[in-house]
């Protein structure tokens, strides 16, 4: 006889760990909201993970609160709050490093009261057909590394999207690693840079998918493609790229049509549109990510899309 969803063996174990939780045990907290969020045992609940990681939080899990920050930042499981958020990572870095530095970094940024942008870097134009354009000093030193740090363990062979399936396959047309930097971990840092990204392209910080590193070594590629998908009903309009270090050689961002070579400085964002003023993807953004030949290239791409998108189903926590 099958086993109803309500006594089966992971859901007592939920309803067992809520039980310690409101004990004050925060590993118990923790652990609950970890399966809360992945939908073990259950439905996925974003708010009741929040509920779970701020129990954990109380109980002095650092983990757990900064992961709250995150949550609470980003709007899994509630509005987004990035006042209550600075409220919540002011609070973690009385006694966590980890959490002094993710303030420590935001204090550092010229932002409003709200995680907004008060001035931007320029935005100079390299190209009309595709509209290709560069921001240089978009990123400091430390919010680059911040980036870096926040996926570099996640990091594994890339993945291209399959046109048939809409399921992400290996393919040799790309040969780096990367990462997704899901919600849990989008820091208030990151939240923060997320937001300069919205308002460098002209878009709602929503219609972004996680952000994702990239890394490449000598001799990996990512051959001629378009970051437009076929078919896709909420199209990816915009990829802007934020080059996250140097001294590595080769590796340059190449646009086929127009012919324009992109050697991007560390700090430095690249922000290009993958559609025609009609929606349709655009043939003259075909791009390259060409061999690095020496050392280490690191970077991150946000893919914008017309429509707002679901980070949850997007692959990454």
């Amino acid at each position: 006889m099958p086993t109803h969803p309500e006594t089966r063996p992971d859901n007592h174990e939920r309803e067992a760990l809520s039980q310690a939780a409101s004990r004050g045990d925060g590993d118990a907290g923790f652990r609950l909201a970890v399966l809360c969020l992945t939908g073990q045992g259950g439905e996925r609940d974003l708010s009741g993970a929040r509920r779970a990681l701020a129990r954990a939080r109380d109980a002095g899990h650092a983990d757990a609160a900064l992961m709250e920050v995150a949550l609470v930042a980003n709007g899994s499981g509630g509005a987004p709050d990035w006042r209550e958020a600075l409220s919540l990572l002011r609070r973690a870095a009385v006694t966590d490093a980890t959490a002094a530095g993710h303030l420590a970094l935001i204090e550092a940024m010229n932002i409003d009261a709200d995680g907004m942008p008060r001035s931007l870097p320029a935005l100079n134009p390299l190209s009309e057909a595709p509209r290709v354009g560069i921001a240089h000093g978009f990123l400091s030193p430390a919010e680059a590394r911040h980036i870096v740090h926040a996926a570099a363990d996640l990091l594994e062979p890339a993945t291209v999207v399959d046109p048939r399936t809409g399921g992400l396959i290996a393919h040799p047309i790309r040969t780096s690693r990367n990462a997704t930097i899901g919600p849990t971990r989008e820091s208030l840092p990151i939240r923060a840079i997320l937001n300069r990204i919205a308002r460098l392209s002209g878009t709602d910080v929503q219609h972004g998918e996680p952000l994702t590193l990239l890394e490449y070594r000598p001799g990996q590629e990512y051959r001629p493609h378009h970051d437009a998908l076929p078919g896709m009903v909420n199209q990816r309009v915009a990829t802007m790229l934020l080059y996250l270090n140097q001294g590595y050689q080769g590796g340059q961002t190449h646009f086929t049509r127009p012919g324009l070579t992109v050697a991007g400085r560390g700090g430095d964002a690249l922000l290009f549109l993958n559609t025609r003023p009609d929606g349709r993807p655009d043939p003259d953004a075909e791009h390259a990510g060409r061999p690095v030949t020496a050392g280490q290239k690191l970077l991150a791409t946000r893919w914008i899309r017309a429509e707002p998108v679901d980070p949850w189903t997007m692959g990454g926590a």
